[in-house]
């Protein structure tokens, strides 16, 4: 298999003795993959990072979860932020090496599936599924119940909150299904209202504390509510609590690879909006919640409401600018939560086309009129409305926050793939490539990789989240055993020439 697995990176990284290029749409790429090209490159290298920095959505990840942070950590906590980000840019720039080079719709199930074995890319391509199914319902819930219900002047309340998610998911299938160019409109206005609202607001709350002196630098180094928590510095204990807002936040930047074969020029672009989202929601980030914490008028009062974000803005700025936060976050929320639908539904199409997914022949129908996979994106909507309608709040709950620890794993696995296989990986000219940083990058991204895990399993509230990860693990490994029982060739073959013409 060793020689085998190296065909498809080679053929895409001109080892034919070309000079690399692809065609002038990217197509190449697909064809050498073995596959038809069958989605439609509509998207430009802006549309392809706005897919990335929306699946982020930093302005999305503080709101939820700053509260967390004033809680356990303090406002001390933020400083954790920018640890975070400097550890996912490392995961990125490895994610980045292997776009580059196998730019198919799939990402780390693709990669896996050429580099090591179809087996081994199986698994990648389930813990991915798991993820970002759940991601969708995790999103479009938050948007109902943290975003538009206060902005509607809705009293809290789970049943109506789910309702409203279902018909967000479902305005967002429709508008899915209806074109890649649409969800791509979408981002692109959600990244700039996003980009935007953290500039404008950090600049307005900082004016606002010099003017009317409301507000302290002191704030950033104070432990608030949390002073006296007798295990603030323990493992799991408060201190490390705050490390998640990074860890849930800085994720889902390799959504760009999903939709590689709507890229153009795929092989530049797709690696550099991944590298580059993370980058800049890194440091939006970190300038937003150093404006937020500064702007703290009365820490006891923000620490204990279930909308800081909201409450600054409100005593600092004035309740109008409170709800364009609010009309603003809606919106991001929404691309959020299309772009990652989009994402688990590119996924679906590429492991079906592989017979490696339920119904593949239906998962893989691409529509000639939309040229996107239908059958793919409905399903998404279904399993959302399974989890709505069936689950309790409770284990609703617990299902989103085991979402937090998939993409650790996730990233994990790649990067041990990475090592694995990256003395066989050709390179493409022009392409992105880390050149002779690559085995100290890659080294320190799985560490930091560890002890991003660590950090989330290590609470003794994780531990019902860490059964549910454990429990999708074993329904993927059900499913494994039936498919080496009644369709073995698909876990054992690749699409495409694998002949020696290809062969190291």
């Amino acid at each position: 298999m060793a020689d085998v697995a190296k065909a498809p990176a080679d053929r895409q990284s001109g080892a034919d003795g070309a000079d690399g290029a692809d065609g002038a749409d990217g197509s190449d790429s697909v064809e050498l993959g073995g596959y038809q090209q069958e989605l439609k490159r509509s998207l430009g290298s802006f549309q392809v990072f706005a897919i990335s920095f929306a699946f982020i959505s930093v302005a999305v990840g503080i709101f939820g979860t700053y509260d967390d942070v004033l809680r356990t950590a303090g406002p001390v906590g933020i400083w954790l932020w920018p640890i975070a980000g400097a550890g996912q840019i490392l995961v990125a720039l490895v994610v980045a090496q292997f776009a580059a080079r196998i730019p198919l719709s799939g990402s780390s199930y693709q990669w896996a599936s050429r580099l090591a074995t179809p087996k081994v890319g199986w698994g990648f391509g389930w813990l991915s599924f798991c993820f970002l199914a759940v991601a969708v319902v995790a999103v479009d819930n938050a948007l109902a119940s943290q975003a538009f219900m206060p902005l509607a002047g809705m009293e809290p309340d789970e049943d109506a909150a789910r309702v409203i998610t279902l018909v967000v998911l479902l305005v967002q299938t429709v508008l899915a299904i209806a074109s890649t160019r649409i969800v791509s409109l979408i981002n692109t206005a959600a990244v700039v209202i996003e980009v935007a609202l953290v500039v404008v607001v950090s600049i307005a709350l900082a004016v606002a504390v010099l003017v009317t002196g409301d507000g302290a630098a002191g704030n950033l180094t104070s432990r608030g509510i949390a002073a006296h928590a007798p295990d603030y510095f323990a493992v799991g204990g408060g201190l490390t609590l705050a490390m998640i807002m990074g860890l849930a936040t800085l994720v889902g930047f390799d959504s760009a690879a999903n939709l590689a074969e709507e890229a153009k020029d795929a092989h530049r672009t797709v690696p550099r909006a991944i590298v580059g989202s993370v980058v800049a929601a890194a440091v939006l980030g970190m300038l937003f919640l150093i404006a937020l914490t500064v702007a703290i008028k009365d820490i006891p009062r923000i620490s204990a409401g279930g909308s800081p974000v909201a409450a600054i803005m409100r005593d600092q700025l004035g309740p109008v600018m409170e709800r364009t936060l609010l009309v603003a976050i809606t919106f991001a929320f929404f691309g959020a939560g299309i772009v990652t639908l989009t994402s688990c539904a590119r996924l679906v199409f590429a492991m079906a086309r592989d017979g490696r997914f339920p119904a593949r022949r239906l998962m893989r129908r691409v529509s000639p009129r939309t040229q996107t996979p239908v059958a793919a994106t409905l399903l998404i909507f279904a399993l959302g409305v399974v989890l709505m309608v069936a689950l309790p709040g409770a284990a609703l709950l617990e299902l989103i926050t085991a979402s937090t620890i998939l993409p650790a794993l996730i990233y994990g696995a790649t990067i041990v793939l990475y090592l694995a296989v990256r003395g066989r990986l050709g390179r493409k000219k022009g392409a992105f490539d880390l050149g002779r940083f690559e085995l100290p990058v890659a080294i320190s991204a799985l560490v930091w990789t560890l002890v991003a895990l660590f950090v989330l399993v290590s609470p003794r509230e994780a531990f019902v989240s860490v059964v549910i990860v454990a429990g999708l693990l074993l329904v993927g490994g059900l499913f494994f055993l039936v498919m080496l029982t009644v369709d073995r060739e698909a876990l054992e073959t690749e699409p495409g020439d694998m002949g020696e013409a290809f062969r190291p």
